[in-house]
């Protein structure tokens, strides 16, 4: 609570000028020691790279997004606070939490709009995922995805209850994890006067994981919006590691992303990402 309450009182270049010099500084000092991993490690990686594995993990998730509004002004900072907790329900099957609640920074969006900080609308997924793949040597996960109304700013929120299902797919052999995660959205309450969710996510991903516990991945977060007839694609790569501080296992990552289409008003060209995932091994 208090990093969040730090956060809120940020405006957007307060981020920058703290969390990306020390996640830059920190994902160099990685990538310039290759020293071998031990197999634990190895596997807490590909277990990253997988959305429902059974791995307690509160992924930080800091990304900037710029040229957003009608005349290409705006930008954005977010951090997404992602934790993910699985429940083992009985020898064959695990019930897998995913949650994001972004904290949001953002000015200029539009002609007019100021800035704005606080909390975004938190996007909570919860997976049935069998403990063993298939026979074919796949794993997956299904279930309900929730759209929650957590917006502290009238910028910052849809102001609209949602739900509707969710899947994920992949597959994990010599080191690639492929598959794709996708959901999608109807809003069912809410305020009358903001427009209505309807919208499909489809997250494909490509990671390959070497014997030094570095993940290269290769990604999108398409997203279409079936009223507007809207879609934006972002591709995303970037590279993480898995390492300690202390006792602490952690991942430690950064990338960038490009909009190869966007809506709008949303945001255009490139971004970055800067991550670091707290691990709680079982």
């Amino acid at each position: 609570m208090v990093i969040l309450g730090s956060l809120l009182r940020m405006g957007p270049s307060g981020w920058g000028q703290r969390f990306a010099p020390l996640m830059v500084t920190l994902l160099a000092t990685l990538a310039a020691n290759p020293a071998a991993a031990d197999e634990y490690e190895v596997d807490l990686a590909l277990q990253l790279a997988n959305p429902v594995a059974a791995l307690i993990s509160v992924p930080l998730q800091l990304n900037y997004e710029s040229d957003i509004g009608p005349i290409d002004e705006g930008d954005r900072w977010f951090l997404n606070v992602q934790p993910v907790v699985p429940f083992d329900l009985n020898p064959r099957w695990n019930l897998i939490s995913r949650t994001i609640l972004p904290v949001v920074s953002q000015q200029d969006i539009f002609p007019g709009a100021g800035s704005q900080t606080g909390l975004g609308d938190t996007v909570q997924s919860f997976f049935l995922s069998p403990k063993a793949p298939t026979a074919g040597g796949w794993i997956w996960g299904a279930g309900p995805v929730l759209l929650l109304p957590t917006g502290t700013d009238d910028l910052l929120t849809r102001d609209k209850g949602g739900a509707g299902p969710t899947v994920v797919f992949l597959k994990q052999a010599n080191g690639w994890t492929r598959g794709v995660l996708a959901n999608h959205l109807w809003s069912f309450a809410g305020s009358s006067n903001r427009d209505d969710v309807n919208a499909s996510f489809v997250q494909p991903f490509l990671t390959y994981t070497t014997p030094t516990s570095l993940s290269y991945s290769l990604s999108s977060e398409t997203t279409y919006d079936w009223d507007r007839e809207e879609w934006a694609v972002p591709v995303n790569f970037s590279v993480s590691r898995v390492t300690r501080v202390g006792t602490q296992l952690l991942s430690v990552g950064g990338g960038v992303r490009y909009w190869v289409n966007d809506t709008a008003n949303g945001p255009e060209g490139f971004g970055f990402r800067l991550n670091v995932t707290l691990l709680f091994p079982r």
